[in-house]
This record gives structure tokens, C-alpha cells and sequence, in this order.
């Protein structure tokens, strides 16, 4: 056990040694920023359950750990897109932060959206933008998200979703970094109610709420960063307002799949994991 959960700790260790506070009066300094979310390339979703985890091994019978995780992958695939996964933490935050400046004049992100049209576009590895497209804007300023590594994991039968990344604030001129804030959410490590990777395999909206969960802590934690209570010389806000910014609903439902015949007994469907426990 100690082994397995050594490499989440020491994201742990690692991500408060590397946060960085947003001082007032770096924020009284922004007139124009402009918000960016992408998840890396690589980074997800993952399922580290099977294989690293022996509980299960009665319960796979015939499965091979490492099938039953590349299974269990797809159907985190099939939960929710790596764009929704990104936009959902952009707009949660954004949409809590106060209504006061700089957050009032915020970028249109139909607009960062549009000069990036060939990084977002979803089947494209999310690397690092060409940012001087979004100083063409006007920004003076970027926060952006970057999501690193999610998925499932599990330790001595008990699993759940995790997320790591970080957020950062720098200037366009210089870029020099003003704010930075790692995160690592691990619902194994902090004690939270077993998922159970089965019962994901029958309803992946399971791991969807899962991760909802976690961004939406991650973005509580974003906001209370991104409001200093130490400002001063902010300007006062122009009579113009920031374009609104909806959070996204989910995405359209798709017709259910025709009903699969039943396989013979003690066999599994092509590409199905063991039923979950009554």
C-alpha cells in the first residue's frame, strides 16, 4: 500500500512547494486578462486500477488486469470529453469570481476561442499556445488551467477519480508569472466513498459527477487565490461590461444503442467489465 500511494504524495509534497501568492497589488496592475484552459496531451483518462490492485483479481477471473483497465478507460472516455473536462473549470471560475475589476473586463472567450481555433479543437494535443495570438486581443494578462493527469485509481479495493494541475497568472509583456497554484485531488488518499470501477463500467456518468466534484473544488480554491484581500490602487471599472460567460450544460444525449445480446454465461460482452456486486 505504502508504495502505491508514495507517488500521489509526493505530487502533494511537491504541488505546495511550488504555489506562489497573488499579491494585490499584481492584480491592481491588470487591465485585460484573458482566461485559457487545456488539459496536456497524455494526460488523460487514465485507469490505474486493475493492475495496480489486486482485490480485484477474483472478481476478473478469465479479464487480464491490464484489458480490464484499458476497458475501464473507455468508458471514462465515454463519461465526459477532455474539452469538457477543461471548459468546465474555466467557466466555473470565472463565473464566481467577483464583479469587480479586473474580472469585469475579462476577454470575450468566443474571441480567445476564435484566435485559437487550432489549439482548442478537441482532437488536437493540447500543447502550449502561441499566447502573442491572444495580446492581438488587447489582453495584457493570462490565466490559465492545465489539467496534467486524471483519471481512476485504487488501493487495498477501494477506488476513485483523481485529478491533478495547476494554475497559473503571468503577463503577456515579459511573462512574467504573478500567481501559480498546483493542485492534486484524490478522492483514495482523502478518505472519499469508494467508486466502484464496476459500477462505472455500467453507468460512466458515475466518473462524470466524480470529476464534476473535484473542479469544482479546484475552482473554489482558484477563486479564493484570484481575490487578494490586500489590494489597493485598483482603477475603477469602465462602463462597459465583460461579455457573459454560460456555463455549458451537458452535452446532448445520444440515442440509446440498440440492446446487446446476452453473452453465454461466464462471459463477458466484447469490450465490458464484470457486473458491480448486488
Amino acid at each position: 500500500m505504502t508504495q502505491r500511494i508514495l507517488p500521489f504524495l509526493a505530487l502533494l509534497l511537491a504541488s505546495g512547494c511550488a504555489s506562489q501568492r497573488l499579491a494585490g497589488a499584481d492584480l491592481d496592475r491588470v487591465q485585460r486578462p484573458a482566461f485559457i484552459s487545456r488539459i496536456e496531451d497524455g494526460a488523460g483518462p487514465k485507469s490505474h486500477v486493475f493492475r495496480d490492485d489486486s482485490a480485484y483479481r477474483n472478481k476478473l477471473k478469465k479479464l487480464e488486469p491490464v484489458e480490464a483497465d484499458r476497458r475501464l478507460t473507455v468508458k471514462l472516455l465515454q463519461a465526459v470529453t477532455r474539452f469538457e473536462i477543461s471548459e468546465r473549470l474555466r467557466v466555473t471560475t470565472l463565473s464566481q469570481l467577483p464583479r469587480e475589476f479586473p474580472w469585469t473586463h475579462v476577454v470575450d472567450p468566443a474571441r480567445v476561442a476564435s484566435v485559437l481555433e487550432s489549439f482548442l479543437v478537441e482532437e488536437v494535443p493540447a500543447n502550449a499556445p502561441d499566447y502573442d495570438l491572444v495580446a492581438s486581443l488587447g489582453a495584457d494578462t493570462i490565466v490559465e488551467f492545465v489539467i496534467q493527469d486524471y483519471g481512476m485509481r485504487s488501493e487495498d479495493g477501494r477506488a476513485g477519480a483523481y485529478l491533478r494541475g495547476y494554475g497559473r497568472m503571468f503577463t503577456l509583456d515579459g511573462r512574467t508569472e504573478v500567481w501559480r497554484r498546483p493542485f492534486a485531488m484524490d478522492q483514495v488518499a482523502e478518505g472519499k466513498e469508494h467508486l466502484d470501477p464496476f459500477k462505472v463500467g455500467k453507468d460512466p456518468s458515475l466518473f462524470r459527477a466524480a470529476m464534476t466534484s473535484m473542479l469544482d473544488e479546484v475552482a473554489r480554491m482558484f477563486v479564493k487565490d484570484l481575490t487578494p484581500t490586500d489590494r489597493g490602487g485598483a482603477p475603477p471599472p469602465r462602463a462597459s461590461a465583460a461579455a457573459s460567460d454560460v456555463v455549458p450544460g451537458k452535452a446532448g444525449a445520444s440515442a440509446p444503442a440498440p440492446e446487446a445480446t446476452k453473452p453465454p454465461e461466464d462471459e463477458l460482452a466484447p469490450g465490458e467489465l464484470p457486473d458491480p456486486d448486488p
